[in-house]
């Protein structure tokens, strides 16, 4: 199971110089740039910021919180801002531990000049920040917590970021000014919380973010199974290491819990199935439980997600918004210029919503479904009185509609605004003054841009658009600038690293700081392999889609070792982008076919919902299909074939092994479910409610579960199996891997696990990312030519 994953984390820069260590807090040189024609306020001393009391609800009126869906609940404490050292570096100053980099994730200032982006030339990503048509940028955070998100302020003072302080799912915001000072945490600092951005105001004087109880942490996977491990990661070797006496057989307490934990038998909170929405303006305070009254006392206490508006300087108490028990994710995504609206995306994958809320009492005025995918969902006109929205609303695909709405912020009448036959709307960035648009359109897998006014034309919903031609094949992030016509965009492509392009006038030009397309790979190494689409169909008709990945000088016909790769999600979508792993693997001699089997993105909600409950086994079986499709067309060997995966690809890639065990000759499952009961006794809760949609309650179809679980087939096991986990995932817990590793042990299956340090779901370290990449393509090189 995934978080959205951002932008560039699964392409990002792969190749490492000499290792150079880089340079502490305390090390800093000299200051940034200063962004020119910025002006500051004055700001807090360096002493620290002034002591106020945060507004509690009942202080401002903002009695109970939204929404009337799933329940309300008490608001998490407001966060406190805290100063911290200032980091910042100029780009001679930070040791180069990549030779080529990726950038993603571009956010500008006012006047367009200048870009705040995330890198990883220094090995992890981290924030920056420099002109966007000048090679002067200069990292403002020197901290190795790796960054997930920016935001540029739109009055400029200040930039706003969220990281992942120890590689970890639990986040934090920070902000600073754009010439490296001020650095401070505006949430998530708190012992205990976790906390992710929301969208600033219009005037720039306040940020919204999201704040959350964090739940227990489970102790690192060494310190589950007793598994002794050196330096960076660590291999468990066949019967290496084990020295607990916790046994990792059992399903239910597969790991030592801190105190205070209470061991469930795959029982979980927050997966009661939502009631119907009630009229929106209507405020329901009642919670409803999950599990029946008399064990409801046992279970660890639902989160409670808050959102706040916070003042970077301080001098404001925070603002509650909205807050929700039992939620899967809340996130303010707009506030009106008038500042009586606010914009919020809540709900679990596949039943997202998007709320207006009236800020004065906190009251939903309108709600309606949106689509999964980019968190940021639409805007407000500048008079307040439509709302542009990103939604699948009654449709297969996602379209551009206009929400009209009354004074009181309540839905008049819904238009399609811009759509597309068989593709969805995939990003929607809509300029500062409101009167234009960037959309971006998911092709079959490829990005297609136009920029349209959103001026309604007499007959039509819009004016005519302008295509931009893109110089890569996926846009991964659109930023807007002052100039309507002049947008920054993240790409990414089968043939080059991710980077940052500015298109003044449908001119693409790329950024002086990203990397070159040459620049790809080391010299010396094998160019990258631009992939061909295949579409296989499913055994019950269904049409698949997919890329396949020739190894370089291999001929056409030839009948190839092959490495399926199946995409986490199950939303995912594969896209043809340069891909680090798959490079590796190719310059083995192995071909890679990435397939999109039912449940992914980028062919339908109809698609996306074929997996659902029983629809699991469909899709178990769509990965012997798609095996089934390359060896028939003569691209594969049928005698060496291998499977791997991460999250949902990692459970998919065990399934595969124990449902269909005749077909691989190995496995690579990473970060992946073994048994889905226990899945759900230790994941976290949002994302509890979202996978109880998708693969059944854990109380109600406990029965159904177990059948869906690899577990229950391992005695089909057969061919040897490397796992690889995270020792900080919280999203599926390192005893997933851990329990299918012993299984096939006691069973005589050769097994080992990877266990990389300082890392959660995600990879983003760019020495971890190289020390899977190398491990799991020996392990399968050896299984499949050795």
């Amino acid at each position: 199971m995934d978080r959205p994953r951002t932008a560039g984390e699964e392409n990002a820069a792969e190749y490492i110089a000499d290792p150079v260590r880089t340079p502490s807090a305390g090390q800093a040189g000299s200051r940034p740039y200063p962004v020119g024609g910025v002006t500051d306020r004055p700001h807090p001393s360096e002493g620290g910021v002034a002591e106020r009391s945060p507004a509690r609800p009942s202080d401002t009126g903002l009695e109970r919180a939204v929404p009337g869906r799933v329940g309300s609940g008490a608001a998490q404490a407001a966060p406190e801002v805290v100063l911290v050292p200032d980091t910042a570096l100029p780009l001679d100053a930070v040791p180069r531990v990549l030779v080529s980099h990726g950038c993603w994730y571009p956010s500008a200032d006012p006047g367009g000049r200048y870009v705040a982006f995330i890198c990883d030339r220094g090995g992890v990503p981290q924030l920056w920040a420099g002109l966007v048509d000048g090679d002067d940028v200069h990292l403002l955070d020197t901290e190795l917590d790796p960054v997930t998100e920016v935001a540029w302020s739109p009055d400029g003072r200040w930039i706003a970021y969220t990281t992942a302080p120890g590689g970890s799912e639990h986040t934090r915001v920070l902000c600073v000014r754009p010439d490296g000072t001020g650095r401070r945490v505006l949430a998530g600092g708190e012992p205990g919380s976790s906390a992710y951005l929301g969208c600033w105001t219009h005037d720039g004087s306040a940020l919204a973010v999201t704040v959350a109880e964090a739940p227990a942490h489970l102790p690192p996977a060494g310190a589950e199974a007793g598994i002794g491990r050196a330096g960076l990661s660590g291999v468990l070797g066949p019967g290496a290491g084990i020295t607990s006496p916790v046994s990792l057989a059992s399903d239910a307490a597969a790991t030592v819990h801190p105190e205070g934990w209470t061991v469930r038998d795959g029982r979980a909170t927050l997966l009661g199935t939502p009631s119907r929405p009630t009229p929106p303006t209507t405020r329901v305070t009642g919670v409803p439980t999950a599990a029946d009254p008399g064990t409801a006392s046992a279970e660890p206490t639902p989160r409670t997600l808050s959102a706040y508006l916070v003042d970077p300087d301080g001098s404001a108490a925070p603002v509650l918004l909205a807050s929700e028990r039992e939620a899967a994710t809340l996130r303010v995504c707009d506030i009106s210029r008038d500042g009586r609206l606010a914009l919020v995306r809540r709900g679990p994958r596949a039943r997202r919503e998007a709320l207006v809320v009236r800020t004065r009492d906190l009251r939903v005025t309108c709600a309606m479904p949106v689509a999964d995918g980019d968190p940021w969902i639409g805007t407000f006109a500048p008079d307040g009185r439509t709302l542009w929205l990103r939604s699948d609303h009654d449709r297969e695909h996602a379209a551009l509609c206009a929400v009209a709405l009354d004074r009181r912020g309540r839905r008049l009448r819904l238009t399609v605004a811009a759509q597309r036959d068989g593709s969805g709307l995939e990003l929607l960035a809509v300029d500062r003054d409101g009167r234009g648009a960037v959309l971006s359109w998911n092709v079959r897998g490829v990005s297609e841009l136009e920029v349209v006014p959103l001026v309604p034309v007499p007959g039509k919903a819009l004016g005519p658009s302008r295509a931009v031609r893109l110089p890569h094949e996926v846009v991964t992030r659109v930023a807007v600038t002052a100039d309507p016509d002049a947008p920054v965009v993240a790409l990414s492509g089968s043939l080059r690293r991710p980077g940052v392009w500015w298109l003044p006038q449908g001119a693409a030009l790329r950024t002086p700081w990203s990397s070159r397309d040459e620049d790809v790979v080391a010299p010396g190494v094998h160019r990258p392999v631009r992939p061909a689409p295949v579409r296989p169909v499913a055994r019950d008709g269904l049409g698949l889609g997919g890329w396949y990945y020739r190894a370089p000088g291999r001929s056409p016909r030839e009948p190839a070792p092959c490495v399926l790769h199946l995409h986490g999600g199950p939303e995912e979508q594969e896209r043809p982008v340069f891909d680090p792993l798959y490079h590796e693997l190719l310059g083995r001699g192995l071909d890679v076919f990435a397939p999109d089997v039912r449940g992914s993105s980028g062919y339908g909600r109809s698609f996306v919902d074929a997996d659902l409950g029983r629809g699991r086994f469909a899709a178990i079986d769509d990965v012997a299909d798609c095996a089934a499709h390359v060896l028939l067309e003569g691209l594969a060997d049928p005698l060496r074939l291998a499977v791997m995966g991460h999250s949902y690809g990692g459970y998919l890639a065990m399934a595969s092994l124990v449902w269909h065990p005749e077909l691989f000759r190995t496995g690579v499952p990473v970060c992946g479910m073994s048994d889905l009961t226990t899945f759900f006794a230790g994941t976290e809760s949002w994302l509890a409610q979202s996978a109880a949609h998708k693969y059944g309650h854990p109380e109600h179809d406990r029965e159904l579960l177990h059948a869906l679980s690899p577990m229950s087939r391992v005695d089909a096991l057969r061919v040897p199996v490397l796992a690889v986990h995270g020792e900080h995932d919280t999203n599926v817990p390192p005893g997933e891997s851990e329990q299918f590793v012993r299984a096939a042990r006691e069973r005589g299956v050769e097994a080992e696990l990877l266990v990389l340090r300082d890392e959660g779901h995600d990879f983003r370290r760019a020495d971890n990312r190289r020390a899977f990449r190398r491990a799991a393509a020996d392990w399968i090189q050896r299984h499949l030519t050795g």
